[in-house]
């Protein structure tokens, strides 16, 4: 069955970096009506720590949510773009690996910049959001975990490890790899 994204664009005016991950995961996975929303992956707590030095600065643990006001008033304040590299999936198995998800239909990044003309660094959070990328681009060698490639001449492509805690590299390695590229665009 071919799944829709649930959500549109997240782009402030503001916009400096974009992050993209592949597709959100099913919505029995949701906590919040927004990006990131499963409870357990980790991507607003690395932001918390970085930005507050505290993981749990977006966490509502006792909902076992997170603060969307304060999600969106930050993304507002720093410049920081989310979506995802495809609009449309079908997942092969019933879960939010993204190794099932076969890309129906990938996401117009150029249009999706056309919106946010001072971003210059599109920001990838996992394997298939970065082969996705580099198809859509054109681009032939993947940049590694940490690293950067020049798409461009007015634009970069960050590739960070995925905030899933499926991933397999330890939290403060994580926040260590998300502030690096932070720094990197001068997200402060």
């Amino acid at each position: 069955m071919i799944e829709s994204h649930p959500l549109t664009p997240f782009l402030p005016k503001n916009c400096k970096v974009l992050f993209l991950g592949s597709f959100p995961p099913q919505k029995k996975r949701w906590s919040i009506n927004f990006f990131y929303p499963n409870f357990i992956n980790d991507h607003w707590r690395i932001e918390g720590q970085i930005f507050f030095n505290d993981k749990n600065y977006f966490v509502d643990n006792q909902n076992k949510t997170f603060y969307l006001d304060k999600i969106i008033d930050f993304l507002n304040q720093k410049g920081i773009g989310i979506f995802d590299t495809a609009t449309k999936v079908n997942r092969l198995k019933d879960n939010a690996s993204d190794k099932f998800l076969e890309i129906v239909e990938k996401t117009d990044i150029n249009k999706l910049l056309l919106q946010i003309p001072e971003c210059k660094t599109l920001v990838t959070t996992g394997e298939k959001a970065t082969e996705t990328i580099c198809e859509y681009f054109s681009i032939q060698k993947l940049p590694k975990v940490g690293e950067n490639i020049q798409i461009n001449s007015d634009l970069k492509l960050y590739r960070l490890p995925s905030s899933s805690r499926a991933y397999p590299l330890a939290f403060d390695k994580k926040v260590e790899e998300y502030k690096k590229m932070f720094q990197f665009v001068g997200v402060k």
